[in-house]
């Protein structure tokens, strides 16, 4: 079965513990990602430090979603255990003294308790995240520069959404995914909707959970079909492929945003878990 690694711990209910949920939003821009790297500014690295400033404590957290380097959120989630006696301490303030602590990028709008058989990364039952890019001349708006990209050829929506029916389902997506060593590349991809309000083209991604860089290469494939250079069909006759795929662009990471994660209601949270941790053994 697979393990957490060192900096994302199972979490591990009782023992006097309360399981804590963060509900958490950051501007990816100057960012190197959620995952803790020597050296370099990451959302766990920053957010650790501060509720270890604040509580006093020291902390892990366990995440939803990797997100990469310059990577957005405004749905993250991240759970971590607290003695009880310090959670009492500090709930009712706690996400305004984060405010005081975390940079302006990094935000934690709520932090509630959680039933002790929540788990923010095995007991998700899908991701979804935005892509957001436009082919207007002259690029986004000021106001949303950070969270979409400019392209600079024209799109065809109606094509890219062709495309994008062809790889829903239960597929193996090595062709669109970095390997990671004994993580499996099979996912169930939920839905992959384009659509476009005038100068702006959206490409909203659901599935169960996403391997590395798969939606950013998902969006890279219907971006070449957009643009006329690859057929409707070529995307899914990627998914035939079982070493990723050196022809698929990844798209910039500015574009990406993750916007929300769904869980089961409280009594099916352990079972939850427990068929996420058998799928990918």
């Amino acid at each position: 079965m697979t393990q957490h690694d060192l900096d994302e711990p199972v979490p591990d209910p009782g023992g006097g513990l309360v399981r804590v949920r963060l509900d958490v939003q950051y501007d990816g821009t100057a960012l190197s990602g959620w995952a803790k790297q020597p050296g370099r500014r990451t959302v766990q690295a920053e957010l650790e430090a501060a509720l270890a400033t604040v509580l006093r404590v020291p902390v892990a957290l366990t995440v939803a979603g990797r997100t990469d380097a310059g990577v957005h959120a405004t749905g993250q989630v991240a759970s971590l255990d607290l003695p009880r006696a310090v959670w009492e301490q500090h709930r009712e303030k706690l996400v305004r003294r984060l405010r005081g602590v975390l940079a302006a990028d990094i935000a934690v709008p709520s932090v509630t308790e959680a039933h002790p058989d929540f788990d923010a990364r095995f007991g998700a039952l899908a991701r979804h995240y935005v892509y957001r890019l436009t082919d207007a001349p002259g690029g986004p708006s000021p106001l949303r520069r950070a969270d979409t990209v400019a392209w600079p050829r024209s799109l065809d929506a109606g094509a890219m959404t062709a495309a994008a029916a062809t790889l829903l389902g239960r597929h193996d997506f090595a062709a669109y995914c970095r390997r990671r060593e004994g993580a499996t590349t099979i996912r169930t991809l939920l839905a992959l909707d384009v659509a476009r309000d005038g100068d702006l083209v959206t490409i909203a991604a659901s599935a169960d959970a996403f391997c590395h860089s798969m939606v950013r290469s998902l969006v890279g494939a219907l971006l070449a079909v957009g643009e006329g250079r690859r057929p409707a069909a070529w995307p899914a006759e990627l998914l035939s492929r079982t070493e990723r795929a050196d022809d698929v662009t990844v798209a910039p990471a500015a574009g990406l945003t993750l916007v929300r994660v769904d869980y089961p209601p409280a009594d099916m949270l352990a079972a939850r878990a427990e068929v996420t941790r058998a799928r990918r053994s």
